[in-house]
């Protein structure tokens, strides 16, 4: 769906000050903004909006003397390895696998950290960049990288998920902030790879609630003739504490056989409560070449039983918008992407923060009476 009133970039690439970076002067080898992107996005007590943006800092030349090389953290500092060429597969440009073993192993072309970004209130125009306010690895399960931050306001404090990612584990972890800006690390939440944790933007009698979406390699069929189709889909978990979580019985949103645009699916925006119920924006894949077609969709939810679909749209929200990055072409390293990440109340209309191309950050948007069409 296109067409909205405001739709625009409002943060990229070329926005980043990377002499100010976590990883500036830890070794000597250039590196370059590979995409500054899905953001997360909050409102501030001052008014104004923030978006916490994954910055991808890849190297300038990955591929040195017939080895490609990838960034990690390590005790207090930023090292190079070097992984040799004819044992990687290259074909997909965020990350290269590690051929030789019984199973997939993968190291990335980028390390990722998350910068705050302070907006104005309607979300278009930047305020200041925090920099002093950086998120980055700080432990050996964070070597290589802290990713796709979402926030969520509960009662009076902020709750950030992150994927912190290391040989290790590919793990969630768990920020709190009293200000929206200032974030303290809490624990790792989720030991497993769960690329999309997102917690509730209020609890439901008195129990934090959160969107999961666990992975594998392997699925297990619905029956023949099922609506639903078998692979990745958004799951539940409940907590006391936002730190404790146990995984709901009951199944969340599932991938729907009619259609293959959602053959893969996860989570997008902390569901926020409505007049209808928990309004959700995820996104559905739709299989294509190496990295497949990014779509945003809606689903309102039961205020009291999340499990339960109120209202749901088989119409895509959000697609790529190949007018928007036409100006950034020259940094194109994927396309059909949009990954939509944070929501906030514009008062007639919400704010949308997304990913788009893996590149930069798009703000939209959207009128309420979208979501009371289903």
């Amino acid at each position: 769906m296109t067409g909205f009133a405001v739709d625009r970039l409002i943060f990229g690439p070329d926005d980043i000050d990377l002499s100010r970076s976590p990883l500036a002067g830890h070794f000597d080898a250039e590196t370059y903004v590979l995409g500054a992107f899905n953001p997360a996005l909050t409102r501030l007590p001052n008014g104004n909006l923030a978006i916490f943006v994954r910055v991808a800092e890849a190297l300038r030349k990955p591929v040195v003397d017939g080895h490609v090389q990838a960034i990690r953290w390590e005790e207090g500092r930023y090292c190079l390895d070097a992984w040799p060429l004819d044992l990687c597969d290259t074909a997909d440009p965020r990350k290269f696998l590690v051929r030789g073993g019984a199973w997939k192993v993968m190291a990335l072309t980028s390390l990722s950290w998350i910068l705050p970004v302070e907006l104005t209130p309607d979300g278009l125009e930047v305020v200041t960049v925090h920099y002093d306010k950086a998120i980055a690895p700080h432990a050996s399960f964070q070597c290589y990288g802290v990713e796709d931050p979402r926030v969520s306001k509960v009662g009076e404090r902020w709750l950030m998920t992150t994927c912190s990612v290391s040989p290790e584990r590919h793990s969630t972890t768990l920020y709190t902030s009293e200000n929206g800006l200032d974030f303290v690390f809490e624990d790792i939440v989720l030991d497993h790879q769960n690329k999309d944790m997102l917690i509730f933007e209020g609890q439901i009698e008195g129990k934090y609630w959160a969107q999961t979406r666990p992975l594998g390699d392997l699925y297990f069929a619905y029956p023949p003739g099922s609506e639903w189709r078998g692979g990745p889909s958004i799951n539940l978990a409940t907590s006391p504490d936002a730190l404790h979580w146990k995984p709901h019985r009951e199944p969340g949103i599932r991938p729907h056989a009619a259609t293959v645009f959602t053959a893969r699916m996860g989570g997008g925006t902390p569901p926020i409560l409505t007049d209808r119920g928990w309004l959700t924006l995820w996104h559905g894949v739709e299989p294509r070449e190496i990295v497949g077609i990014y779509r945003t969709y809606w689903s309102i939810l039961d205020r009291d039983d999340p499990a339960k679909v109120v209202a749901t749209s088989h119409t895509p929200l959000l697609e790529a918008a190949p007018a928007l990055t036409q100006p950034l072409e020259d940094k194109m390293y994927v396309r059909d992407v949009v990954f939509t990440t944070g929501i906030a109340d514009g008062g007639d209309h919400y704010i949308v923060a997304s990913g788009e191309a893996d590149l930069a950050c798009r703000i939209t948007h959207i009128p309420r009476e979208t979501f009371q069409a289903a």
